[in-house]
């Protein structure tokens, strides 16, 4: 399903960024008190992250693959297993270090941030510097060639650019513009002035296409023009 929300602009910034990623740590993704019963795939998160608080990386390894394994993973959920699995030490596969998993496009705006996601299973996310957002669930298949062309797009960036082995940087500042590329291997980004990404031969599709998805999102909206950005 589609749905529209409303946020405090500050919000974007703090907590919804980093729900777009999935790269937090486990002590940030599993809060629950202990003995809590929790819906998966949190509970294996949860017992990964007691695991490795016990000196048992081996088995939370195993808990983190057997996330892998589970039917009907959400893309984010792969990613954040796959980030701590690589924060444990291991690799993937090298047939699978370069697949593209999900793109967010960051658009630094005078007081706050755009954001534009969208994911491998078609999921897709738009929030706007001013307050609001667009959640696409995938309802149906009407998003699925866009959001493809987007990752194609991104597989272009992920063959010349190595794997980012720092702290995600902080958010673009106004007038510049990120493109991150999500894959099991790490996220792999460039940056610059929008207008320079713009005329790039690999940023340019990229954002070519999230400017398409963000259109094509607040079009699902009841509203004409339900917030003001510079996507609409």
């Amino acid at each position: 399903m589609s749905e529209f929300i409303s946020l405090k602009p500050d919000s974007i910034h703090r907590e919804i960024r980093d729900t777009l990623f999935g790269d937090l740590s486990l002590a940030k993704l599993v809060q629950a008190p202990p003995g809590a019963q929790l819906a998966e795939p949190w509970n294996s998160f949860a017992q990964a992250r007691r695991l490795i608080e016990s000196d048992n990386q081996d088995e939370a390894k195993r808990v983190l693959h057997q996330i892998l394994r589970m039917p009907h993973l959400e893309t984010r959920v792969c990613l954040q297993a796959w980030h701590s699995l690589r924060e444990l030490g291991e690799v993937p596969p090298r047939e699978s270090q370069k697949t593209v998993l999900g793109v967010v496009v960051e658009v630094g705006m005078r007081k706050g941030l755009d954001l534009v996601a969208a994911y491998a299973d078609h999921r897709a996310r738009y929030f706007i510097f001013s307050g609001g957002g667009i959640l696409w669930e995938r309802q149906d298949d009407s998003f699925d060639g866009l959001i493809d062309e987007i990752l194609n797009a991104g597989s272009a960036v992920v063959q010349v650019i190595q794997a980012w082995r720092q702290s995600r940087p902080p958010e673009p500042t106004k007038g510049n513009v990120r493109i991150n590329v999500l894959t099991p291997s790490g996220l792999h980004l460039g940056q610059g002035p929008t207008e320079t990404l713009k005329r790039d031969p690999m940023g340019g599709p990229i954002l070519s296409g999230a400017f398409s998805l963000a259109q094509r999102l607040i079009g699902l909206t009841k509203t004409e023009k339900p917030f003001d950005s510079i996507w609409s």
